[in-house]
């Protein structure tokens, strides 16, 4: 697809309105469900397109069903997709599919990544949105060009300027070069001066100091504190009672701890199903931390009293590397002889890691569409193989079993196909199509024991399963409860 080069910027909702005979062996399947988003988009969407027009941003949307070639040159897996395109390059809209969020990112990417400041235009341009970022630097200069490499990269995120006026500087309380960062909320701003101005320590400056020292958490800025990297501390309030008991034994702990791990509050009565996710029982209040990019979760025993020796006692186990984290498991199958073994939770290392066998393991979930096409395929690889006894075929359920803390890798989808072979444990991802062919040849062909397999694979025509869904873990607790 070519965009203009005088074409600032075009968002694309790629959408899907059926399957059509034309497009049906190029075009990702369309449930139900995505249909329903696709309406629920379509309000805001026009909206957005309303308000924007006066500042001639344009908005755009694609048929996939009709403009395949479009939608298979930019990948297009899921619908709707939304893509922001800049001057030809193109990028996924990471925002709120809501007209005010569409409408701030578009206006954000309008802008340079940098806004030259004059000394008298400072002062309103520091309070012109939540979270600004000016850099006091001379023009050019190395620390320049590491705060212009973070603005390029924030720019949906952030707005920044910068000034190299002596005056503004002095104005501002700092010399140059420095870095301030003014926003709308706790102490009102941050400084970071010194001679490690490079752009790995802006951005982590940036990253730890645009989020409150202790706000409620909701689907607006959730992915805002997965991106900053650091550990997140949810104190679950299920009343005002609960916020006024227990937000003072909690807060000073952000404080003390900030840059460390994020605090946040979190509405039970709207997203308490997310205490599941965390391994917590639904009764409030609660607490726990969590390490997003990770997948890794320490509840607070909800027996225990959540007074402030205790719970920050807690929470310096785990700064301390103390603390072990919580394995979710259902119960260990009472039988497990079927042709694909159950894994679970407490019997991932047993099964998994055994290094006198090769483990191929189907990560799935049970909402999941594609997955439920793949099982009676992967039923028949398994029935395939069941007599070779250095190879397993095996199967969990990744919404209900946590996998163990050293994993070398994480589940960003389903279904998600990992070979794990013998002796080293070396992981090798399966990315073909999903017929019983291609799956046993990738077995023979990866497997330490692949020689000994003289399993002979009828090829026939089968229905391929089409690519996994855009949806992961995050993306269905976003359908079961708003802030992931």
């Amino acid at each position: 697809m070519k965009t203009s080069a005088n074409l600032l910027i075009a968002l694309l909702a790629l959408v899907g309105s059926g399957r059509a005979d034309a497009s049906a062996e190029s075009a990702a399947p369309v449930d139900s469900d995505v249909v329903v988003l696709g309406k629920a988009l379509a309000p805001e969407y026009e909206k957005a397109a309303t308000e924007l027009k006066s500042d001639d941003i344009p908005i755009a949307k694609v048929d996939c069903t009709v403009e395949t070639e479009i939608c298979e040159e930019h990948k297009i897996q899921g619908f709707p997709t939304l893509k922001i395109f800049r001057k030809g390059a193109s990028s996924e809209f990471k925002g709120q599919r809501k007209a005010d969020s569409i409408v701030s990112v578009l206006k954000k990417q309008a802008l340079p990544a940098i806004s030259e400041l004059t000394a008298d235009k400072v002062e309103s341009f520091s309070a012109s949105d939540r979270v600004v970022v000016i850099a006091y630097v001379k023009s050019g200069s190395s620390e320049y060009k590491a705060f212009e490499s973070v603005a390029e990269k924030h720019r949906d995120d952030f707005v920044f300027g910068y000034t190299s006026d002596k005056a503004a500087a002095k104005a501002a309380g700092v010399s140059i070069p420095s870095v301030v960062l003014y926003k709308k909320f706790d102490e009102g701003k941050n400084e970071f001066d010194g001679k490690d101005l490079t752009s790995d320590a802006i951005e982590s400056f940036v990253k730890v100091n645009s989020v409150p020292t202790m706000d409620d958490i909701g689907p607006e800025n959730f992915q805002s504190y997965v991106d900053s990297g650091l550990p997140l501390a949810y104190l679950f309030v299920g009343s005002d009672s609960d916020r006024t008991t227990y937000g003072p034994v909690v807060e000073p702990l952000a404080k003390a701890y900030k840059g460390k791990i994020n605090f946040v509050y979190l509405d039970a009565t709207k997203y308490g199903a997310h205490g599941k996710n965390l391994n917590l029982k639904e009764s409030w209040p609660a607490f726990a931390l969590s390490e997003p990019k990770k997948n890794l979760k320490y509840p607070f025993d909800q027996e225990a009293k959540m007074e402030a020796g205790v719970v920050e006692a807690f929470v310096k186990s785990f700064v301390d590397g103390k603390l072990e984290p919580s394995l979710k498991s259902e119960a260990v199958p009472e039988s497990n002889d079927g042709p694909v073994k159950v894994i679970v939770g407490k019997t991932y290392n047993e099964i998994v890691n055994d290094t006198g066998k090769d483990v191929l393991v189907e990560f799935y979930a049970p909402w999941c569409g594609h997955c439920k096409r793949l099982a009676p395929i992967y039923e028949e690889l398994g029935e395939k193989f069941k007599d070779i006894e250095n190879i397993v075929i095996a199967k969990i359920d990744a919404t209900e079993n946590d996998l163990p803390a050293d994993t070398p890798f994480t589940i960003e989808g389903f279904p998600t196909l990992k070979l794990i072979k013998a002796k080293d444990n070396t992981v090798v991802s399966y990315e073909g199509d999903r017929t019983l062919e291609d799956l046993a040849k990738f077995v023979k062909e990866n497997a330490v024991h692949g020689s000994e397999v003289q399993v002979e694979v009828e090829e026939k025509e089968e229905e391929v399963v089409e690519e996994a869904d855009a949806a992961s873990p995050a993306a269905e607790a976003t359908e079961g409860h708003d802030e992931l």
